[in-house]
């Protein structure tokens, strides 16, 4: 069986971030947005003004210190881990480093114990609805599975080889990701799609666009949904659900493949949550997922902190995705609210567009549809690879899947 210890046994550091004074650049800031999915997304980091934030050396972030979001109602617990070494970056004051002894626990084994109890840290918060937290003698206290060094490197580069494959899957994804959006600026911002040097301008709300191409808002263009939630004091509204409900955070995912959870069909007949098409573009309307914007992979309905816009001619599917993408920096900028900012349905209806004729926009579908198609492929692989690695993690970390006579290759660099 093998032995556990507490964090507070096999880690060096165990502190909460500082609360910096943000700037447009300075020190890298990772923040409860850039934790989930056992990842760090430094796409949702922020900057930190060197001159005015006082760092100590032991909170600069280190290369296999694991991050636990701290505070806050349905990201309290998450864990992820640096995997590469990093420079001048810290964490802000809802985010926990804990911080391997590496004479005791490989670094990149760590990382998967953390996994192996997320769960359980998540359950660890103490305090009112919105303001739970978790403190740094509770989590100190949490116990990790600790078998030999020899075993846990083993492990490690068991578990390592699904995430390297996860890893690549998502550096794919980027790159397609990155074509469609390089594609929809040359056609549609720079106006260089097939046929541009024979087309004229004219004027319009939108400054020059070309002729026959036509301004209108996304609410008269499009059909606009509003989500919303079922009474949770009905249980027949949730109870034996079959119908995909989603809420906000899962906007934040590159494209959303499955529900949070599932609602009845009552539920759809007697609340305001309205059931959405694949290919419908989602848009985060409030809180800390506001501008996030995403893709339905399958047909779902949604909380009222999501809208979502509907493209009834496929032909316009993802140039709308790209287009809400390109310009949700404007619409947000429509926010309000004090500490809880929020756009409402209104904005997005009253958002102007140049829709495209029918000849560009087919021309444009039949590029980007088989990009969308390929990413979407990819996140299900990625899907699959998770579970996998998820079903094995809990039995290689207990020593239910003994590892110690395998003949694995493994690497030191974890450790040293």
């Amino acid at each position: 069986m093998t032995s556990k210890k507490p964090l507070s046994e096999v880690t060096t550091f165990i502190s909460r971030g500082i609360s910096p004074k943000y700037d447009e650049s300075g020190y890298v800031v990772i923040n409860q947005r850039c934790i989930r999915d056992q990842r760090v997304d430094f796409s949702s980091a922020r900057y930190s003004s060197r001159e005015k934030t006082s760092v100590m050396p032991e909170k600069l972030v280190r290369q296999w210190d694991g991050l636990v979001n701290s505070t806050g109602v349905g990201t309290l617990g998450r864990v992820a881990q640096i995997l590469r070494p990093v420079n001048s970056t810290i964490i802000d004051s809802h985010v926990t480093i804990v911080r391997p002894n590496l004479e005791q626990v490989d670094g990149r084994y760590f990382g998967y114990a953390l996994f192996d109890i997320e769960k359980y840290i998540e359950t660890l918060g103490i305090g009112a609805t919105g303001q739970t937290e978790l403190s740094r003698g509770r989590l100190s206290e949490v116990e990790i599975a600790v078998p030999s060094l020899p075993t846990q490197r083993k492990i490690a580069a068991i578990l390592s080889a699904y995430d390297d494959l996860i890893e690549n899957n998502l550096r794919r994804i980027k790159i397609l990701e990155e074509m469609a959006q390089s594609l929809y600026r040359e056609w549609f911002v720079k106006f260089r799609f097939p046929g541009h040097q024979h087309a004229r301008f004219t004027d319009s709300p939108l400054g020059r666009i070309p002729e026959g191409w036509e301004v209108k808002r996304l609410g008269d263009a499009f059909l606009i949904v509003l989500g919303g939630t079922p009474s949770r004091n009905r249980p027949e509204f949730w109870r034996n659900g079959t119908v995909p409900w989603i809420n906000s955070g899962k906007v934040n995912d590159f494209r959303v493949t499955e529900p949070s959870e599932l609602i009845t069909e009552l539920a759809l007949k007697k609340s305001a949550a309205k059931l959405m098409p694949p290919g419908t573009t989602l848009i985060a309307i409030t809180g800390a997922t506001l501008g996030q914007v995403s893709i339905l992979e399958i047909e779902a309905s949604a909380n009222q902190s999501v809208v979502g816009v509907i493209s009834e001619d496929e032909n316009l599917i993802e140039w709308l995705h790209l287009t809400i993408r390109e310009r949700i920096s404007s619409i947000i900028n429509h926010a309000s609210g004090g500490a809880q900012q929020h756009i409402n349905k209104g904005i997005v209806d009253d958002v102007v567009v140049a829709v495209p004729p029918g000849n560009i926009a087919e021309k444009f579908r039949n590029i980007v549809h088989p990009l969308y198609r390929q990413i979407a492929g990819l996140i299900f692989k990625n899907i699959t690879l998770r579970r996998t690695r998820d079903l094995l993690l809990p039995r290689l970390i207990s020593g239910e899947v003994d590892v110690s006579e395998l003949d694995i290759a493994v690497t030191e660099e974890a450790s040293a």
